[in-house]
């Protein structure tokens, strides 16, 4: 495997970049992999590196780069902790056109890199980003040929740029892992999702994973659940496989 970080220039500054990729058979198709709220740790260098294992150029960028932070440290579950105010704050200096405008350096990049192989790319994000990668294949038509958001929050908004609306004009396949048990993204608000993407007619799949909770897929959670992990990434690679 080859593991490097880089800086991309974008729009408004600086964002330090992990980038992880098999180290032979050529170019490998590409992989936007936007980090959730505890913002970037060695528990997604892991799980960009699983992925890459596979046979694909992983691309994990730093979303608080505007802000300066890398990484906020160990999670405090606090509910008044002082990591979780900062994490709110940081998950809420970030907005769908801030993070669009990000991925237009994130695709030129992907397109300058040799070992990224031209044509299609996949996108996915947990929590706060699940919108981002259903946002990307909205921007991206005809790049973005597979969309996964995992768990991810603020799916059906009254925004005229709602991910839900947003993945109507998706070209690629959607998929929508949803914790049965989630403060962030309640049953009602799934159950709204999926009968819009039902009537719509979009290419998606919206699961809900019996017996989880918000965070499943993260081993360093409480709520971890590695039989619910597991199917995710069975799905990711399915979806994948089937795409790029």
């Amino acid at each position: 495997m080859i593991e490097r970080t880089i800086e991309i220039r974008t729009a408004d500054g600086s964002c330090t970049t992990f980038i992880v990729h098999p180290d032979r058979d050529g170019s490998h198709p590409a992989v936007l992999f936007y980090m959730d709220a505890p913002a970037i740790r060695e528990e997604l260098r892991d799980m960009a590196r699983r992925l890459a294992s596979s046979g694909y150029y992983v691309m994990l960028p730093n979303m608080y780069y505007r802000a300066g932070v890398m990484e906020l440290g160990p999670i405090d579950p606090a509910p008044d902790s002082p990591w979780r105010k900062r994490m709110f704050e940081l998950m809420n200096s970030l907005n769908i056109p801030l993070v669009m405008s990000d991925t237009e350096a994130f695709v030129q990049v992907i397109d300058a890199d040799p070992a990224a192989r031209k044509g299609k790319i996949g996108a996915f994000g947990y929590c706060m980003s699940g919108q981002y990668a259903i946002s990307a294949a909205a921007k991206y038509p005809d790049r973005v040929a597979a969309a996964a958001s995992i768990y991810g929050v603020a799916l059906v908004t009254e925004a005229e740029n709602s991910p839900h609306i947003a993945a109507r004009k998706a070209g690629g396949e959607l998929y929508f892992a949803c914790a049965e048990t989630d403060v962030y993204a309640p049953m009602e608000m799934v159950e709204r999702l999926r009968a819009d993407l039902a009537a719509n007619r979009v290419n998606a799949e919206v699961e809900i994973y019996p017996g989880t909770h918000h965070g499943f897929a993260f081993p360093e959670r409480a709520v971890y659940d590695k039989a619910a992990a597991e199917r995710h990434w069975a799905r990711l690679h399915a979806l994948f496989r089937r795409n790029l």
